[in-house]
């Protein structure tokens, strides 16, 4: 079998036969009357019209007078047939000699159907419209090793089908989520992805210089949730976005240092009334996007039709390890760890119980809404009047893990910036995940903000719908580079 430069040496000279036939062999423009997927739409009625069409040169098959060449445009796959009789003799020599498999053309014919009943176009004439130097994966295997169907996913994408109606699936996926929103009277929004503090989340930044200004500065880990709350206090009832967030930390099946979310802010709403919207807006997802409602992941199976059910985040760490961590030492948390063979970031009690609680979780498949988080572990929820100890936030449990958080927003100043203050002792003693103060946000609550429901979620939803790790699921996710 010849290797890839012997491969590229013969297409070179493809090339330049080309172009020795006074052709382009990349034109601007080439002839094409419909995509393939209306020629499919519309075949009966072509009856004798003489049409054009393009694509890529998926194969070729075929010996002597006659020739079968799948094209594909993003739309469909349709065959065209060269035979020799119906384009003329030195034009089907030229096609024998110059075109391969991976190469971009146009074909001009009429429709027909082959004696074994598939619908073709039979060529009367083409032209090349981009010629291709090295070939497409193997047909039937496609591209094997992971690391390179990421690092050539323009590849990935031609040749494998699955990997393109996933993709297909996941815009559709944001366009529910954009059209279930705008209907309930959301507004879109954007908000800065450089600031000069994180918030919104708990987590480890990307930071970078801001040469005008001279000042450093961080890409966002959210999706611009301190932001829309002054939105909130601005006068705006609804709004949302959808856009990119950067988190530098590790990667799992679950996580990656650069994604996209939604977040959504709601004036005059609680978490109760947000706990509504969102099994709303997930079953509408599930339906619009999936056509069904029940799902496997993560050797998980649930329904999200089923009632969803609430579970106490305090209890249930509880029940499952015997740790009550509203009274639990950092040392009493540290030895339950250790014993259940956890790993964990020893800096802070409160990151010890986070990974006491991601071991729980893994044993619960949801549908269901964790409650009751301890007012230390989240510093943006408002307290809960009935117990100033909990706050009143959700997250969203699936397949045993969370997807999704949403909380009735803090809005008393005086507790948000004891809270920031609580945040800026876990950095300094080395909690590189703990919320950076934003003293122009307390301000802003000081100017009075309403009662307000907030929720995040994004592509981790979708990638354990299509039980995919969430590389599987990113177009092109960040590589490191190939070692020489």
């Amino acid at each position: 079998m010849a290797n890839i430069d012997e491969v590229k040496e013969v297409r070179l000279s493809k090339l330049e036969k080309i172009k020795a036939a006074g052709k382009n062999p990349y034109p601007s423009v080439v002839k094409k009357d419909y995509t393939l997927s209306e020629v499919k739409d519309i075949f009966d009625t072509l009856d004798d019209k003489i049409f054009s069409v393009a694509g890529r040169v998926m194969s070729l098959r075929g010996q002597g007078a006659i020739c079968f060449v799948p094209l594909f445009d993003g739309t469909a796959t349709f065959q065209a047939v060269f035979h020799k009789g119906e384009i003329a003799d030195e034009d089907f020599a030229f096609f024998k000699d110059v075109v391969d498999a991976g190469d971009f053309i146009s074909v001009t014919g009429k429709a027909f159907t082959t004696q074994k009943g598939e619908k073709s176009i039979l060529v009367t004439s083409f032209e090349m419209a981009s010629k291709s130097l090295l070939p497409l994966p193997e047909k039937w295997h496609g591209i094997q090793d992971d690391d390179l169907r990421y690092r050539k996913r323009y590849l990935d994408i031609a040749t494998n089908e699955e990997v393109r109606e996933m993709f297909i699936k996941k815009a559709l996926f944001w366009k529910t989520i954009r059209n279930f929103l705008e209907e309930k009277g959301f507004m879109a929004v954007e908000t800065p992805t450089l600031e000069l503090t994180t918030g919104g989340a708990e987590a480890a930044p990307f930071a970078t210089h801001h040469n005008d200004y001279d000042l450093p500065v961080y890409l966002r880990i959210s999706v611009g949730e301190l932001w829309q709350k002054r939105l909130m206090a601005a006068g705006f009832p609804k709004t949302y976005e959808i856009g990119r967030a950067y988190r530098n930390e590790g990667s799992s099946p679950n996580h990656l240092q650069e994604f996209t979310n939604v977040e959504l802010y709601w004036s005059f709403a609680d978490y109760t009334m947000g706990m509504d919207l969102i099994t709303e807006m997930y079953r509408r997802i599930a339906l619009d996007v999936f056509g069904k409602t029940e799902f496997t992941t993560r050797g998980h199976t649930f329904d999200l039709a089923a009632p969803w059910t609430k579970i106490s985040y305090t209890e249930e760490i509880k029940r499952q390890t015997g740790v009550d961590v509203e009274v639990a030492t950092k040392d009493e948390v540290e030895s339950t760890l250790r014993k259940l063979s956890v790993a964990f970031d020893g800096v802070t009690k409160e990151r010890m119980i986070d990974s006491l609680w991601k071991y729980c979780r893994k044993n619960i498949s949801g549908p269901s809404f964790v409650v009751d988080y301890p007012d230390f572990m989240q510093p943006l929820a408002k307290r809960s009047e009935k117990n100033p100890r909990k706050v009143e936030q959700f997250q969203v449990l699936l397949g045993g893990a969370e997807i999704g958080k949403g909380y009735s927003e803090l809005n008393d100043p005086i507790d948000q910036r004891e809270r920031f203050e609580h945040q800026q002792e876990l950095l300094k003693a080395g909690d590189k995940e703990a919320m950076m103060a934003d003293w122009d946000f307390v301000e802003m609550l000081e100017h009075s903000m309403p009662p307000t429901f907030g929720f995040g979620a994004g592509e981790r939803l979708f990638a354990f719908l299509v039980d995919k790790p969430i590389r599987e699921v990113t177009l092109f996710p960040l590589m490191k580079p190939k070692s020489e």
